[in-house]
């Protein structure tokens, strides 16, 4: 379990990303290829979370500024006034996908505006680019990028600590990053825009998870692992004196300058034995406080310590709130009250079981409390309560015996931090989500403070296979990393639950029945106990079948037309099929193991298989396949194949790589023969939706490189790009499918920012719904410039409905005076032609009862001058500035 995420992504991007493939043409092969850009919104089907937030960053000149970064899912920055998450590298494209993965932020507390990201997912050759430091001057709506001569890696061993790339406080021109694999550690004083190597810098590190891995992912060097300024030594406009750096160093995990970076020594005196996974200094006090743990993290840690050096006098002292015999975890997370500055708080990261820990001290670390105790074990008392009502998948399903409980505090919390503004808000990242509480004071006042999902908005799924059945309760099922997936019935609201019995750590393959879509069958990964479920009620609920013998894991399904039986392929075993529910399986002949699988939406006897260039058939249920005479196939596996609902033997097949044959091939005969679509570069998904208005032929879908371009496209007789470069999402090339039953939606795989989906103009509709009239009766709008730069500004409405009747939905227009432009809206659609811009409902704040407000927010650009709109129009009539 521990290693799913990174095993999910490392092999899908390794047999994906190094061998990509590009999409499909519609019906007609002949139809040109037209590069026009459709206007589609785009949006997540609501999880929230689902994956490992290793960096929370509060800005200390600024209130409510915070950003979060995750492992391979990007960098998202805190919306105060709806308590959301904005993402920020959703324009990270496909040739550069590992700059999904975030090892460092920075926000600059001196100029609140700028943001930081050092970016780059993997150090060894799964990443095929080098790291980069990206900046921005508008909070992370737009970025400017410097490449780096060496590798960084957001989802490599030891992203838990840091933060490594640090602003100076005194001089923010002047920035520090601290680099893995033995590159040291690097400085910038033009704001980021070039980098030069601290040649003086004595140690690179050394410490190593894994001496014997020979795919450099576990024995790479971790390197330098944080900066941190003492801002006491500098005044502005000067750069900060005395820095202290961690380094992966079991014996030297501590330097420190004390002239701005011109020389460093070893900190005399420090600990020996264990790394510094966090330093933080308490300038007020005159302490750093360090947390340290045997190994380098997030999963492993079997020993820890907490302690505290006096910057005056250099004196270390042991803090730690226990003795090291009774740690079975290291020690990371960890911040300062900067309220209260004696109080500190750290965090037990690696204590799996029975849960995390939480520890807090009001006396600079002289004496400590926990979140929980053991009453009489294995009874406890819990200094919290925990609300997961917003995202009640948290639960996990499980009822653990104590001390166990659910939902638990969480695991892997190396994130922790108390708002430098507000004492009694905290905020810690877990493997799962991101929680955070608002009552921290009731800790130390005896009550109890109360923890939640702070986590609406940040959405870091891997996406494995999507499936979207034509009719039933669910409008989509999701195959997904580490959580399993999930059945959506709306997609604008957080499932109840994952996937249980059984709940897979990850989920490989999911299909149902075309003409029974009650009938679901998904396989996966698990560490012990059946790789296949199926589903008789439209996946609501779910029972496990048996495994043949030789499974080790989940591999792809197909179900038949009339889910009468299937054919599976699950890794460890060759290709088995079954009548039923899966209580016996028999062996396929004439398919080699390992090959996709994937049924025709017709006939329920016909199957279809590919394996290193050659397609297979079976026609009696998956018995027996024959390989196809169908020659110029792609000759790997990076390939994706569906057959088209509704008619019998139509296939359609993406994928390839860039030396050999890679494209999209379309099959009229079941696979006998394919013809190659030559006006497609690339292709590496293929999909089907409802078809428009007039239309014989369902609407093809498809994640390629068309006219030289790659983006999301659709087809009904044409190439259209439906994305921008705005939303691109990294890595896109797992899954993609339309909807059925509405036209012009398609749903997106990303391999860390969960299930995209996207409307047309026009078409779809919020998710959860048909289409609602137009609200009727009074509004007022108050409009207010909550932030304004040179150059940019940030705007909240709160739109109220001031009549007697409630509405279902609202559209909301104005027009600048001045030639404002709109950067990034959250909380409603919207659209901007000339001056004039109009936001409109999402699905799950379409309802306003009467005398109820709604609220969304904007960060947008000015020149000269950045007056208020005058007037707002809800439909046709005209509302109240207030």
């Amino acid at each position: 379990m521990r290693r799913t995420r990174i095993l999910t992504a490392v092999m899908t991007l390794a047999a994906g990303l190094l061998a990509g493939t590009p999409p499909a043409l519609a019906a007609h092969e002949s139809a040109k290829v037209t590069l026009a850009a459709d206007s589609y919104t785009w949006k997540n089907a609501r999880i929230d979370g689902g994956g490992f937030v290793p960096g929370i960053v509060f800005n200390r000149g600024e209130r409510n500024l915070v950003y979060a970064r995750t492992d391979i899912g990007g960098a998202y920055r805190w919306q105060e006034s709806t308590k959301t998450w904005a993402p920020l590298l959703d324009s990270v494209g496909w040739d550069e996908w590992g700059h999904t993965g975030v090892v460092s932020l920075a926000s600059d507390s001196v100029d609140p505006s700028k943001v930081y990201a050092a970016v780059g997912t993997y150090t060894n050759s799964w990443d095929p680019t080098n790291g980069a430091v990206l900046r921005s001057a508008d909070r992370g709506a737009s970025w400017q990028k410097t490449d780096l001569p060496f590798k960084l890696g957001g989802n490599m061993p030891g992203r838990g600590m840091g933060e490594r790339l640090a602003v100076d406080p005194n001089k923010d021109s002047v920035l520090y990053l601290g680099a893995p694999s033995g590159k040291g550690l690097w400085r910038s004083t033009d704001s980021g825009v070039t980098w030069a190597q601290v040649t003086d810098f004595p140690n690179v590190g050394d410490y190593v998870q894994d001496p014997a891995d020979t795919s450099g992912y576990a024995s790479d060097n971790q390197g330098i692992t944080w900066v941190t300024f003492d801002e006491s030594t500098g005044t502005a406009g000067t750069a900060t004196k005395t820095v202290y750096v961690g380094v992966a160093d079991l014996q030297n995990s501590v330097y420190r300058s004390t002239d701005a970076g011109a020389t460093w020594t070893r900190l005399a005196g420090q600990p020996t034995g264990y790394l510094a996974h966090k330093g933080v200094l308490d300038a007020a006090n005159g302490y750093l406080y360090l947390s340290y743990s045997d190994k380098g993290g997030p999963y492993d840690g079997g020993k820890g310590r907490l302690w505290r050096y006096a910057t005056a006098t250099g004196t270390w002292t042991d803090i730690s709130p226990v003795a090291e015999a009774d740690t079975y975890y290291g020690f990371s997370g960890l911040t300062v009250d900067r309220q209260h500055p004696g109080t500190v708080m750290a965090t037990a990261y690696s204590s799996w079981w029975p849960d995390t820990q939480l520890f807090r001290s009001t006396d600079s670390g002289a004496t400590w409390t926990k979140a929980w105790d053991y009453t009489s074990y294995p009874n406890r008392s819990n200094r919290y309560t925990m609300d997961v009502s917003s995202s009640p998948w948290l639960t996990f399903g499980a009822n653990p015996s104590p001390p166990e409980q659910t939902p638990k505090l969480g695991w892997m919390t190396e994130a922790l931090e108390i708002d430098p503004f507000n004492s009694n808000r905290m905020m810690y990242g877990t493997r799962a989500t991101l929680y955070g509480t608002e009552n921290l004071g009731d800790w130390d006042s005896g009550g109890q403070f109360t923890i939640k999902p702070m986590v609406q908005g940040l959405e870091e799924t891997a996406v494995q296979d999507l499936a979207a059945p034509p009719s039933g309760g669910a409008q989509l099922f999701s195959a997904l990393g580490d959580i399993g997936g999930f059945r959506h019935t709306d997609l604008t609201k957080v499932p109840s639950l994952m996937y249980t019995s059984p709940t897979f750590t990850t989920t490989t393959s999911l299909d149902f029945a075309e003409t029974n879509p009650n009938t679901v069958v998904r396989v996966g990964n698990l560490d012990s106990g059946p790789h296949v479920a199926f589903s008789t009620g439209n996946g609501a609920n779910w029972f496990a079948g048996t495994d043949p013998s030789g499974v080790s894991g989940g591999g792809t399904v197909a179900a038949a037309a009339d889910g009468s039986r299937f054919v599976w392929s699950p890794a460890g075993t060759g290709v088995q099929y079954t009548t039923g529910f899966g209580s016996s399986w028999s062996a396929s002949s004439g398919i080699p193991a390992g090959a996709a699988v994937e049924s025709d939406r017709v006939d329920p006897k016909t199957f279809y298989g590919f394996k290193s260039g050659k397609f297979y058939v079976s026609t009696d249920g998956g018995a027996t396949f024959t390989a196809s005479a169908a020659s110029g196939l792609p000759s790997g596996d990076s390939v994706r194949f569906k057959a088209l609902p509704g008619t019998k033997g139509d296939v359609w097949l993406a994928g390839g790589s860039t030396d050999g044959a890679y494209g999209l091939w379309h099959s009229t005969d079941g696979g006998a023969s394919f013809t190659k679509l030559s006006n497609v570069d690339q292709a590496d998904t293929i999909g089907f939706g409802k078809a428009a208005t007039g239309a014989s032929y369902q609407t093809l879908y498809t994640s390629a490189k068309i006219g030289g371009v790659r983006g999301i496209f659709r087809s009904t007789d044409k190439w259209t790009r439906i994305n921008d470069d705005a939303h691109q999402w990294g890595w896109t090339g797992a899954a993609i499918t339309g909807d059925p039953r509405v036209y012009g939606r398609v749903y997106v795989s990303t391999n860390g920012r969960g299930v995209i989906y996207g409307d047309t103009a026009g078409g779809g509709d919020d998710g959860g719904g048909g289409t609602d009239p137009t609200p009727t009766g009074a509004c007022t709008v108050a409009y207010g410039i909550t932030n304004q730069w040179t150059g940019g500004f940030q705007a909240d409405v709160r739109l109220t409905n001031t009549g007697s009747a409630s509405w279902t939905s609202w559209s909301l227009a104005w027009s600048f005076p001045n030639g404002q432009t709109v950067g990034q809206l959250w909380n409603a659609d919207w659209t901007q032609s000339g001056a004039t811009v109009t936001a409109k409902n999402v699905g799950w704040n379409g309802t306003v009862a009467a005398g109820s407000s709604v609220s969304f927010g904007f960060t947008g650009t000015w020149t000269g001058t950045n007056a208020e709109p005058s007037s707002f129009r809800l439909g046709d009539q005209t509302c109240t500035v207030t």
